[in-house]
């Protein structure tokens, strides 16, 4: 799907689509062998059911934690790119100038996203300290966690790729935390 047809799906509670449910298994199937101590999500059922297909096989269920929501997009929600440069080109024309300090309207901005997604990762890791542990969140709480983990300003947001259903590891070793896998996705079977 293209970045002009893609919707803005924020805080809408939608279901995961079939495709969200074949690349969610295509994933588990990776996973399978993964020693989780625990898993977490965000709260939205799309992604309560994407960590309910990869833990199946561990015997777990994940946490939700509304912290892990997508960013609230306001007005945006539901639509596409091209809808909502046409409904209002000004607003869509500042987040691509500065998307580290929009705010969208009725909406999220970076640092709200931040202030709740970021000490939420902290206090999973926290709890977890040395273990494997699974997060499934969204597109834009996964890369707010690993622009704070890695020290990239929160500006470059959209440097880190982050496709549906596709795993990123973050790894804390001495010096901090390390990405160890960006953005990887599975093959359909």
């Amino acid at each position: 799907m293209g970045a002009e047809t893609r919707r803005f799906i924020g805080h809408l509670d939608v279901p995961l689509s079939p495709t969200g449910e074949a690349e969610a298994a295509a994933l588990g199937r990776r996973l399978a062998g993964a020693k989780f101590a625990a898993a977490y999500s965000s709260d939205l059922a799309r992604t309560r059911r994407t960590a309910e297909i990869l833990v199946a096989p561990h015997g777990l269920e994940a946490v939700p934690l509304p912290e892990l929501r997508e960013f609230s997009m306001g007005r945006w929600e539901g639509l596409t790119a091209a809808e909502i440069r046409a409904l209002d080109p000004t607003a869509f024309e500042a987040w691509m100038a500065d998307v580290g300090r929009f705010q969208f309207p009725g909406g999220e901005s970076l640092s709200d996203v931040s202030a709740r997604a970021w000490p939420a990762f902290e206090r999973i890791a926290a709890r977890h300290s040395g273990s494997c542990v699974l997060v499934v969140a969204h597109g834009g709480s996964n890369r707010i966690v690993m622009c704070r983990a890695l020290g990239i300003p929160p500006e470059r947001i959209l440097a880190l790729g982050q496709d549906y259903a596709a795993l990123s590891v973050l790894e804390r070793g001495p010096s901090g935390w390390a990405l160890q896998l960006l953005n990887h996705r599975e093959p359909l079977l």
